[in-house]
């Protein structure tokens, strides 16, 4: 059977920024950086050091997508409305300072929930990412807690 996931796409506009950003700012360490065939496609993955068995893959938008779909995706990203990953933090509000002086474009401070503590940032192909500091809440009572759209 399934052990876990080890793998998650991450659509960027340029891999080669995309990957530096990842291990410049977040720290993430590359994997993988291969050149597939004389098509041009390539194989770009990052991964959390502490967490090797979960890799990025940092795709720009294209085969094996189709056209409509992969421009709808590169719409998205030029929107900064592309949804991306979530991230685990021990101290959202310390990270926060830290992304913030790294030139992080942040969509919402570190805010309180009844889940931890949680900000949103943009990657710099204008993907969401969501850091959350959690604790341990009861889901029964989320749906009382008040909501702030980011």
């Amino acid at each position: 059977m399934i052990t876990n996931i080890s793998l998650v796409t991450v659509y960027v506009t340029d891999q080669t920024e995309a990957k530096n950003w990842y291990i410049d700012t977040l720290g993430f360490v590359e994997t993988a950086d291969v050149q597939m065939g004389d098509n041009g496609f390539r194989w770009v993955t990052v991964a959390q050091p502490d967490h090797p068995e979960l890799e990025v893959t940092l795709m720009v938008p294209g085969p094996p997508l189709d056209e409509n779909l992969a421009e709808a995706v590169r719409r998205s990203l030029a929107n900064g409305t592309h949804g991306s990953l979530g991230l685990t933090t021990k101290d959202c509000r310390q990270a926060y300072k830290e992304l913030t002086a790294k030139g992080v474009d942040f969509v919402q401070p570190p805010s309180d929930r009844p889940y931890g503590v949680e900000a949103v940032f943009r990657d710099n192909s204008g993907n969401w990412l969501v850091m959350v500091e959690p604790k341990e809440f009861d889901p029964s009572t989320a749906m009382d807690a008040p909501w702030e759209e980011p």
